[in-house]
């Protein structure tokens, strides 16, 4: 008897032996506790939803569709998409001056990185809407040369304007860091490849480098969508009517605080899931390579008959 086939024999009567022995399930006990309060707690307040009359739900239903509220929801979701394309755009540019070998550029990336992601964006909407108080008129040209012209900071820099410059020029900052980890996570190799191919620099990025990189780009950019939908609610500072604000409004008037507020609410709810329904598709879609598996079939010598081995 070879040696291969005292091997085989001693495989078989180990899986027999492992066949043989009883298994016994596991016990969570701590699990099945912790998802018992949670019911409880969950129950509680559902209860508490339904009877409590302070929530007055019939003032919810009656605002829920308002024409106010409603222009209010249009302008956030305006506004949400608007800021979001500044800021994914200028966080493309700032990611690739932050990976340039060139130090101008990279200094200057730096140092707005630093700047916007440094202070407040509540104090960046304020410093916004107050842009005029600084700068009356705003000129384009050349430092010490010809100028384009010459604008009105109250005409142009309106409540719309300073929400988008606000919110965008932050979102740019955040934005950043999120495409350069994304293309950063691309193998080095794969751009020496493709500029071996005589490719240039810019089909290099754009067929190569960003369809990799945005597989690590789209979660988090997500993330951002939902988060900056949220955050167009702090632009009710300086005035403008989005969702929040026209609730503000009216129960300034008729002193409805809380129902206004959960009208606000379910309304934030309903477009958040929606953009985590997209959201989880796109990620789908972007990681197909991912689930992909190809079996590679093993050598025919290193195949083992199981019923030549019960018969060694």
């Amino acid at each position: 008897m070879t040696q291969t086939q005292l091997l085989n024999r001693q495989v078989v009567r180990d899986i027999g032996e492992h066949e043989s022995m009883p298994v016994v399930p596991l016990k969570y006990h701590g699990r099945w506790i912790a998802a018992g309060l949670l019911i409880i707690v969950a129950a509680g307040l559902i209860v508490s939803l339904i009877t409590n009359p302070r929530y007055q739900w019939q003032v919810v239903s009656r605002y829920l569709f308002d024409a106010s509220i409603l222009s209010g929801l249009m302008a956030t979701v305006w506004l949400t998409l608007a800021a979001m394309s500044i800021g994914m755009v200028l966080g493309t540019l700032l990611a690739l001056m932050r990976m340039s070998k060139n130090p101008v550029l990279n200094s200057i990336s730096f140092i707005y990185l630093w700047m916007f992601r440094g202070t407040p964006l509540l104090v960046q909407l304020i410093f916004w809407y107050n842009l005029s108080a600084l700068y009356p008129e705003i000129t384009l040209g050349f430092p010490f040369g010809p100028n384009f012209g010459t604008f009105d900071a109250n005409q142009y820099i309106t409540v719309y304007a300073a929400a988008l410059l606000g919110l965008g020029l932050n979102e740019g900052a955040y934005m950043s860091e999120i495409v350069r980890a994304g293309l950063n996570s691309v193998p080095g190799g794969q751009r020496e490849a493709a500029e071996a191919l005589g490719m240039s620099s810019v089909r290099v990025m754009v067929k190569i480098i960003l369809p990799q990189a945005m597989r690590i780009i789209i979660p988090p950019t997500g993330n951002q969508l939902i988060g900056m939908l949220k955050t167009t609610s702090l632009v009710s500072v300086i005035a403008l009517q989005e969702l929040l604000y026209s609730a503000q409004l009216i129960y300034t008037a008729n002193f409805q605080t809380i129902p206004l507020l959960i009208v606000a609410s379910l309304w934030y709810l309903v477009l958040t899931s929606v953009l985590c329904v997209l959201q989880h598709y796109t990620e789908k879609h972007f990681s197909k390579s991912d689930h992909h598996s190809f079996a590679v079939p093993a050598p025919a010598d290193e195949k083992i008959d199981a019923h030549t081995v019960r018969n060694a």
